[in-house]
């Protein structure tokens, strides 16, 4: 058995490895991608806002294709605010926020720059090794759910390999692919029983990679707070010390890099996109969040039947309240992330949520073949 596990981790390797070379050669240089250098930029010339613009536009007219670089600067009639990003400094400048709070993501983008990767590279190259070291963790993670079936594993990693979302998070400057494959170690966690604390010092890096997964890393530590409180009738305060801790690096990242907040960021994708935000105050009321919500929520019907039927398997296989109690947590953490920022036509930003979900209708399935148990972890 030992032996087919190795070759089937070769095999595994192997595919992933040209996967990961076919989606370098459908890489994307989005619009996404100047404002996280333009991020990277501002922390090695702090006092040069003109050069920081400048360099980053130079740098990817470099190397992106021509029809991607006419995207990104905005040729079109109606692309005002890219034709103000490229020209204006303090239009470009003003963005960044909205980029720079994910701290650790573009930590990591300025360690690849550094080590002689050009700096649109340094971005897609970040996409590229986290799709490549995800499939492996979710290789891993079918190894754990199903030991003896070796085949499966190589069989459903590729197929979850080949998902529109997958390949498409690995192709472009988004931290999404990166944070993705920490909610895969997420998962290896709760399989493998970590402590509460090696979970906290997951969570405490999932939340510096991306500040707004604050909803996910809080909603968890509340939900086994609640786990323990009700099993063994006593308040264990470790808890409220990390969830403490987290919201305290929130506030501090979101406050450093003077992030202009949620209602900003609402209005600027949903709403009208402001070339220069200081000099375009906003309003966001009830009514226009209200119209968004209902029309986004249509479009994202198809999220709603496929997380329904997943969670109705779970529940169906599983009565251990543990399991459901994870697996609504995924559930309604998807939901949070919609109502936050209802974008159901770009399945990315829910994608990290939505797969751990389909893992643990996986572990709960699972049973039938072996004899795993998710065991308490709180």
């Amino acid at each position: 058995m030992k032996v087919k596990w190795r070759l089937s981790f070769l095999l595994i390797i192997s595919i992933l490895a040209l996967l990961t070379f076919w989606n370098y050669q459908n890489r994307v240089y989005d619009w996404d991608m100047p404002g996280y250098m333009g991020s990277m930029y501002t922390s090695e010339f702090p006092d040069s806002p003109d050069k920081v613009r400048i360099i980053t536009y130079q740098e990817i007219k470099k190397e992106a294709p021509a029809e991607h670089y006419t995207d990104i600067i905005g040729i079109k009639q109606w692309d005002i605010p890219r034709q103000y990003f490229v020209k204006n400094t303090q239009s470009f400048t003003e963005q960044l926020p909205y980029f720079q709070i994910k701290v650790g993501y573009i930590l990591v983008i300025t360690l690849f720059y550094k080590l002689g990767l050009s700096s649109p590279m340094a971005v897609l190259f970040t996409s590229l090794i986290s799709y490549f070291f995800s499939g492996v963790l979710l290789f891993y993670i079918l190894k754990l759910l199903f030991p003896k079936k070796y085949w499966l594993a190589v069989v459903l990693t590729v197929a979850s390999m080949l998902l529109p979302p997958m390949t498409y998070m690995s192709r472009v400057s988004t931290p999404d692919m990166f944070i993705f494959q920490f909610m895969l170690i997420f998962i290896i966690g709760l399989l493998k029983k970590w402590s509460k604390w090696a979970m906290f010092v997951l969570l405490f890096g999932i939340t510096f990679i991306r500040p707004d997964y604050i909803t996910f890393t809080l909603t968890y530590i509340i939900a086994v707070f609640f786990f323990q409180y009700f099993r063994e009738k006593k308040i264990d305060v470790s808890f409220i010390a990390q969830g403490t801790v987290l919201l305290i690096m929130y506030l501090i990242i979101i406050k450093f890099y003077h992030y202009p907040g949620w209602k900003d960021l609402f209005y600027d994708t949903f709403i009208d996109r402001r070339p220069i935000i200081s000099t375009h105050p906003i309003d966001v009321s009830l009514k226009d969040y209200l119209s968004i919500i209902y029309i986004k929520i249509i479009y994202f019907k198809k999220v709603t039947l496929s997380v329904a039927i997943m969670i109705g398997v779970i529940f169906w296989r599983s009565k251990d309240v543990w399991v459901r109690m994870i697996s609504v947590l995924f559930l309604i953490n998807v939901y949070i992330k919609f109502f936050f920022f209802p974008q159901s036509a770009a399945l990315r930003f829910f994608f990290p949520f939505i797969f751990p979900l389909f893992m643990m209708m996986l572990y709960v399935l699972s049973k039938k073949y072996n004899d795993l148990k998710l065991e308490k972890i709180a």
